[in-house]
């Protein structure tokens, strides 16, 4: 299975965006879209803070700020 980890931030117009850009290729993959709010937790703040959003796909970093379909994975 497919782990898809999504950094945000609550109110985060560019997170969103990616969400719904990521949704029918995770939907495909029958996978989760985990989303983590980076200002719950200090050092994913300190990490991520202000390069939400981040996408992280099975461990590997694929985007910051903007995804371009041309960066996700091919395949199941």
């Amino acid at each position: 299975m497919t782990d898809i980890v999504l950094y945000v931030r609550e109110g985060c117009g560019l997170c969103d965006e990616m969400y719904a850009e990521l949704a029918p290729w995770a939907t495909v993959r029958n996978a989760i879209i985990g989303c983590v709010d980076v200002d719950t937790d200090p050092d994913l703040k300190r990490r991520y803070g202000y390069r939400v959003p981040v996408l992280v796909i099975d461990g590997i970093l694929i985007a910051e700020g903007v995804l371009h379909p041309i960066d996700l994975p091919s395949g199941p």
